[in-house]
């Protein structure tokens, strides 16, 4: 009984988390059609670190944010930068389901990146999953015999969101969780600063709400994902994680009158199905 309301618990936070997760792709998308990607990124960054001090500051206990591994936390935040970076532009030119379901291709990259990088052992079947799940995204990224150049950075996205998750996983051997929070957030803020001397413009007020409306949601999304996670087995509650895909195509179809198409609910299928499989038979073989 206790395992099952925790599991239930789980998978609520896990869809809120998705829900606000698919909230700041929409404002993105909308903040994006009068503001270079560029500063939009370094907003989200900015306003997602200015929510992360008050929680530093209530942290009960020593708080220290000395690390022995600076390497690893400059790879995850080059590699979070970059995700970053592609999903924004993705986000501004795909239709919003498109861009939300391109972003949840990293677990497909996630099985290849982990066996190269930490020596995992996979098995025929998460061979068979990926490979599922790649058909999924050829439907999605070309359902008209062309891949448009967004599309390839949103799988491009998929592909280095990937790269940031193995790296947390290796960083979270020797580090806590607030010190690699603390440190991908300055490094994305201090990463995405450069290209504003280039694109600065200034927000109108409206806007300045609608971006710190973003960090918000996105901040509030991380939280309510780690907690998830925390109450549930991964290879459980992974299902939920594509709730942003739905949530997503709704707000698309609310607010720029999207449609999806017979193809795309196939090859969101495939990928989800095939996301789920990869991530569950990685577990099993995985020791306890």
């Amino acid at each position: 009984m206790f395992y099952r309301q925790n599991f239930l618990l789980g998978a609520l936070l896990i869809l809120l988390s998705e829900l606000c997760f698919a909230s700041m792709g929409a404002l993105v998308k909308h903040v994006t059609r009068d503001l270079p990607v560029t500063e939009v990124a370094f907003m989200r960054g900015l306003f997602g670190l200015l929510m992360l001090l008050p929680v530093l500051a209530r942290r009960r206990g020593p708080l220290s944010l000395g690390t022995t591994v600076p390497h690893l936390h400059l790879l995850r935040t080059t590699l979070g930068v970059s995700a970053l970076y592609c999903f924004f532009y993705a986000l501004s030119v795909l239709p919003l389901a498109d861009g939300m379901l391109l972003k949840m291709t990293s677990p497909l990259f996630m099985p290849l990146i982990a066996a190269w990088w930490l020596g995992e052992r996979l098995r025929p079947a998460v061979w068979l999953a990926v490979g599922i799940g790649f058909a999924g995204v050829a439907l999605v990224v070309q359902p008209e015999g062309r891949i448009a150049p967004a599309a390839l950075a949103g799988l491009a996205g998929g592909l280095f969101a990937a790269g940031a998750k193995v790296t947390v996983r290796r960083l979270a051997r020797s580090e806590p969780t607030v010190r690699i929070v603390f440190w991908f957030s300055t490094g994305m803020t201090v990463a995405t600063l450069p290209p504003l001397f280039l694109t600065w413009q200034t927000p109108s007020p409206m806007q300045w709400l609608w971006l710190a409306l973003m960090g918000l949601v996105g901040m509030l999304g991380q939280m309510l994902l780690t907690r998830g996670y925390g109450l549930a087995p991964a290879s459980r509650i992974a299902p939920f994680t594509y709730a942003s895909v739905v949530y997503g195509a709704l707000y698309g179809w609310l607010f720029w009158g999207e449609v999806l198409d017979a193809v795309f609910v196939v090859g969101a299928l495939l990928i989800g199905l095939a996301g789920v499989l990869a991530l569950r038979l990685r577990t099993e073989a995985q020791p306890a």
